[in-house]
């Protein structure tokens, strides 16, 4: 550890984007110290849910005790709260926030993040993505575009081995893939099905993700046991655990220090930069400074924001980065739990084997080339066809009977689809500090203020009517369409709330996700997105956290930093 705690570049985080900017400024020379706030988790050693199977549980996997329904009352909204993963999420009694409106908050505090939880889809944006809001006066305009960040998206893609297949559309770039995994039989004939009716305008593809399906960088390829968030012993996906974190370390050049809540970015108001950090031990409540040339908040986007609303107070009030009165706004998220499902005739000779860890994805087609809708942006589907097991007789789940029922699949297999739509970034969805209230430490939490709006509600009627038309279109029977309900946050996709623009008057981050007040301080997670587009973004956070490194180590050789 350097003398006095003094480095070249402080990373405030270890999830995905806190990962990659360790292993681009270790890389590049420079020595880093990543910041953690929760506990330390080994790869492969503290995967201890990893190889077990569902009857090595207690109670199956499933959420077992009213007690631990009480401890979570957040994470019991929706599929986080089982056993199989409990350790994996925050505990919601210690790091509370409020609810101006219903927000769903699912947290991973523990290094890696939730890079070890993530679903792993990895998705480019495509050109119209970056230029969507100025062209319908929508938010602001991108600081960039397709191209500036095409090469980077390849950067990330090769390193983190992005399984898929070359598609050939605008509407989802193709990039630097793996093999990408098979359809199965039931989805390459609705595939073909859906091409031939909608004379190639619409398209099913394998969903594409961050699973290996060749050996790479010291990693095994998947091994389709479809347990990704449990930890794989095998490196079989990507997390900070099983590529970034050991890249870094490699170098020589990574300290990582768990159990570090960083409370605020020390700030020299006269030099117009940032000096360092200031942290909470969680364990012993002691405080220290770390300081250092750069500093990149990787926290994840809420968090990072909350970073910056408790700094440099003494300068804004509403912290580093709130000269423009964006701070904390244009929360985004993506909506979902709507879409539709049926049965597929046809295949009864024909099963699954394995646990393929995606799914098949439909690119969005709304409000693209000719076609034009009452409301703005698309929405994209995942989904899978399976076949079940004869369970569905009651009277066959008891005794013998349920033994046989168990080793006869079902007559018919189900395919589903689920469509996830464009959040638009409006001003007035915020969080900010609630100082009324406080966590474990003493520290303010946040108050969420967040809702979906009319245009999401119009879009929310085609992604389940779409679907219905596709399912029907490619002879699947007994379509049933679904709305689950969704309130923001459900899609874990937070994202806003220190966007980049091209204006220090309407933006936090510049072009080169630079807090325009503090030019050493840089924001590449979630919290520096502009717009949303339908694809999950986490591929987009890697790209801009290459980018960003890159230009950070540049500026610092200059002595722009």
């Amino acid at each position: 550890m350097p003398e006095n705690n003094v480095y070249d570049a402080i990373v405030i985080g270890s999830g995905i984007s806190g990962g990659w900017a360790a292993k681009e400024l270790t890389e590049k020379g420079l020595k880093t110290i990543m910041l953690e706030r929760g506990r330390n988790i080994e790869h492969i050693k503290d995967y201890v849910n990893a190889t077990k199977d569902s009857w090595e549980f207690p109670h199956r996997g499933a959420r077992p005790t009213q007690q631990m329904i009480a401890d979570y009352p957040v994470l019991k909204r929706d599929y986080p709260l089982n056993e199989t993963v409990l350790d994996y999420w925050v505990k919601d009694k210690e790091c509370p926030y409020t609810e101006e409106k219903r927000f769903d908050w699912y947290r991973g505090y523990h290094v890696g993040g939730r890079s070890l939880m993530w679903g792993r889809q990895s998705y480019r944006f495509n050109k119209w993505d970056f230029e969507a809001n100025a062209k319908e006066g929508i938010g602001v305009d991108w600081p960039i575009r397709y191209d500036d960040i095409a090469s980077w998206y390849s950067y990330a893609e090769r390193f983190a081995g992005i399984q898929g297949t070359k598609d050939g559309l605008e509407v989802l770039p193709d990039g630097d893939f793996m093999p990408g995994m098979e359809l199965n039989c039931v989805e390459k004939e609705v595939k073909q099905r859906l091409l031939d009716h909608y004379k190639g305008t619409r398209h099913m593809i394998i969903g594409r993700s961050a699973n290996l399906t060749q050996a790479h960088n010291n990693r095994t390829n998947c091994q389709y046991r479809n347990r990704c968030w449990r930890g794989c012993p095998f490196g079989g996906y990507f997390s900070t655990q099983s590529a970034t974190l050991p890249a870094a370390m490699a170098t020589g050049n990574l300290t990582l220090r768990p159990f570090s809540i960083v409370t605020k970015i020390l700030y020299d108001k006269d030099k117009k930069r940032a000096t360092g950090v200031e942290i909470l031990d969680a364990e012993t409540n002691k405080t220290y400074e770390y300081k250092a040339k750069i500093v990149f908040v990787c926290a994840s986007a809420f968090n990072s924001t909350w970073v910056l609303m408790n700094s440099a107070t003494d300068v804004w009030e509403g912290g580093l980065g709130s000269s423009s009165g964006e701070l904390g706004h244009n929360v985004m998220d993506h909506h979902f739990r709507c879409g539709a499902g049926g049965k597929v005739e046809g295949f009864s000779d024909k099963y699954l084997f394995g646990r393929r860890p995606t799914g098949i994805y439909i690119p969005r087609f709304r409000n693209i080339y000719d076609d034009k809708r009452d409301y703005l942006r698309g929405f994209g589907y995942q989904g899978a066809a399976n076949r079940g097991r004869g369970m569905e007789v009651a009277e066959l789940t008891i005794g013998a009977e349920l033994k046989d029922a168990l080793s006869m699949p079902s007559d018919d297999w189900g395919i589903g689809i689920t469509a996830f739509g464009e959040m638009l970034p409006y001003h007035e969805n915020k969080i900010s500090l609630d100082k009324t209230v406080k966590d474990k430490w003493g520290l303010p939490v946040l108050k969420m203020d967040v809702e979906i709006k009319e245009n999401e509600k119009k879009m929310r009627i085609d992604m389940m009517n779409d679907a219905k038309e596709m399912l029907e279109a490619a002879g699947v029977k007994n379509v049933n369409t679904y709305d689950s309900g969704y309130a923001p946050g459900m899609g874990i996709h937070e994202m806003g709330t220190a966007r980049m623009g091209r204006d220090p008057k309407s933006s936090v981050l510049n072009g080169n996700n630079q807090v325009w007040d503090a030019p050493n301080v840089f924001v590449t997670d979630g919290a520096c997105m502009t717009s949303a587009s339908c694809v999950n973004p986490s591929l987009t956070y890697m790209a801009l956290t290459a980018r960003a490194a890159d230009f950070a180590v540049k500026e610092l050789k200059k002595g722009n930093l």
